[in-house]
């Protein structure tokens, strides 16, 4: 469907199953995090799921190539990075699938009257340095806009006994996050590191599940970068979204 593209906007083919991506070149872009989650996240049929901080929609976007879910409710407390996010619903005719929501994930209930099979976010992590309140990058990358505590007690809201929650973080911050992880009810059962060329860790991607037993699958990492330094193809023009078995 066609889309009247503004000022420092750009589609892109993200080679999946024909789906296109509207970046802004002076917002927030999405990164290989976003792919990667996306890639993770196990979405069964019928199921309904919220994404907390959508962004432009690239990774709710991504997982309609995976699996016919039922609905994915999208918040984004930017109102520009919101309007993107709707263009991009509209770009791949998923206005039946995907709803944006321009506003605070932690006000759902104003939105959203059941519980959630499946809750996504790849959230805000920089908690350094100075905060520019009209920046949508640095509001963008910044934790005080939703911090870690907050992010896992409105995901365990959101869901129901037995749902799953799915997150990326800092792999610096890797203890901090399931300490808050279970500390809100949410079990860590999977989970992974990402390295690049360099055999630096950088991410960890979790699976955790609300209400479940302790004990937690560490998966082998995952490489992103080949030995010149650059993104894996894998990460650049393929996506393999299939669900786990």
């Amino acid at each position: 469907m066609d889309v009247t593209l503004e000022k420092g906007e750009r589609i892109e083919d993200l080679q999946c199953k024909g789906l296109k991506i509207i970046q802004n070149k002076n917002y927030y872009t999405f990164t290989s995090d976003s792919v990667i989650l996306a890639n993770f996240i196990n979405l069964k049929k019928d199921d309904f799921a919220i994404e907390i901080g959508t962004g432009c929609g690239v990774i709710s976007v991504l997982l309609s190539a995976k699996v016919d879910f039922k609905k994915i409710v999208a918040f984004e407390l930017q109102d520009k990075m919101a309007h993107l996010a709707e263009k991009n619903v509209i770009l791949n005719d998923l206005q039946d699938k995907i709803q944006i929501i321009s506003d605070d994930a932690k006000n759902f209930k104003d939105y959203i009257d059941c519980y959630a099979d499946v809750v996504f976010s790849n959230p805000p992590y920089m908690h350094e340095g100075s905060l520019n309140k009209n920046d949508v990058k640095s509001i963008a990358r910044h934790d005080s806009t939703l911090p870690l505590s907050d992010l896992c007690k409105i995901a365990c809201q959101m869901l129901k006994f037995g749902g799953k929650f799915y997150m990326t973080f800092p792999a610096s911050r890797c203890a901090e996050a399931i300490h808050t992880l279970i500390e809100n009810g949410l079990e860590p059962k999977r989970m992974f590191f990402t390295e690049n060329n360099k055999r630096e860790i950088k991410l960890i991607v979790i699976e955790a599940v609300k209400g479940a037993r302790h004990g937690v699958k560490v998966l082998p990492n995952l490489v992103t970068n080949d030995i010149d330094g650059q993104y894996l193809k894998i990460l650049q023009t393929r996506y393999f979204l299939k669900n786990e078995k």
